[in-house]
C-alpha cells in the first residue's frame, strides 16, 4: 500500500509555506492534485502531482552535514514578525514559519522593518555568516520623511557614530525624492534608521532585498522557500566541507 500524506503538510514539507498557508490556499481551490482541485483533508501519495496557482511545487533543498539533513530557506519577513526562536513573543518567526525542523533565523531584522531573512536548523552557518570578518554584504530599499540629499548619502557612505562605534563606510545611491539603496557589510542593532536619524531623517519603510548572492527577487510577503544549492555554494564556497 502507498504511503500517503495530508496535502497541507506535503506542501509546507516542500517549503512552498506553513501548513496554515497551505490550507488557506487548498481552501481558495488554488491548489490540485493530479490536474483536480484539491480539497480540504486531501492526501497525496508517491507519484501525485501537485500545483499551486498551475505551477509544480519548488523540489525540497536540504544540505546533510555530520549525518544530519539540515534545512537552509529564505523568507520574506513582513511587518510586525520578531526575528526570535522564544516561543512565549507573540508573532515569533518559528511560529509564522511553522517549519517541521527546530530553525533560527540568521542574524535579526526588526519588527518594524521586512524582506530577506534565512533561517537555518544548522548552528554552523549562522555563525559563520555573522561573523563580522567575512563582511557578508547586505542591501536594503529604504524610504524616508524627508527628501534625500547627497550631503545625506554621502555622510551614511562615510560612516555614522552610533552604538558608541563608528559604523563600516557602506555604498548609497538615490533611488527616489523620499527613497535610497544602502549596502552593509555589518548588522549593528537597528543601524539603518539610527544612522539616519543622526541626520534628522526618520525611517518610514525598510525592505531588505539581499544578502551577499541571495536576491529576495518575487518572493511574496509571509512566503518562504528553501535555498537552492547554487545559492549556499554562493553564500559559503566551503560549505561542501561541513
Amino acid at each position: 500500500m502507498t504511503e500517503t500524506t495530508r496535502l497541507n503538510k506535503h506542501i509546507a514539507q516542500t517549503g512552498f509555506c506553513s501548513r496554515r498557508e497551505a490550507d488557506r490556499l487548498i481552501g481558495e481551490r488554488r491548489v490540485s492534485v493530479n490536474g483536480h482541485p484539491a480539497g480540504t483533508g486531501a492526501v497525496v501519495g508517491e507519484g501525485d502531482v501537485v500545483l499551486i496557482d498551475g505551477q509544480p511545487l519548488r523540489a525540497r533543498a536540504t544540505v546533510r552535514t555530520g549525518g544530519r539533513r539540515h534545512v537552509y530557506i529564505m523568507l520574506n519577513k513582513p511587518v510586525g514578525i520578531t526575528c526570535t526562536t522564544e516561543r512565549t513573543v507573540k508573532g515569533n518567526i518559528v511560529d509564522f514559519v511553522g517549519h517541521e525542523q527546530r530553525i533560527f533565523p540568521v542574524g535579526r531584522l526588526d519588527k518594524d522593518s521586512e524582506g530577506l531573512i534565512l533561517l537555518t536548523s544548522n548552528g554552523e552557518i549562522v555563525n559563520q555568516i555573522l561573523r563580522a570578518e567575512n563582511r557578508h554584504e547586505k542591501e536594503y530599499l529604504v524610504e524616508v520623511n524627508r527628501p534625500v540629499t547627497e550631503e545625506f548619502l554621502r555622510g551614511m557612505a562615510r560612516g555614522v557614530r552610533i552604538h558608541d562605534q563608528m559604523t563600516l563606510p557602506c555604498r548609497t545611491s538615490r533611488l527616489a525624492r523620499f527613497g535610497f539603496r544602502i549596502t552593509l557589510t555589518q548588522g549593528l542593532n537597528r543601524q539603518i534608521r539610527l544612522m539616519s536619524a543622526a541626520f534628522g531623517y526618520r525611517v518610514t519603510q525598510l525592505r531588505r532585498v539581499r544578502i551577499d548572492n541571495i536576491r529576495l527577487g518575487p518572493l511574496k510577503p509571509g512566503r518562504w522557500r528553501n535555498l537552492t544549492d547554487a545559492e549556499l555554494r554562493g553564500l559559503l564556497p566551503d560549505m561542501q566541507h561541513w
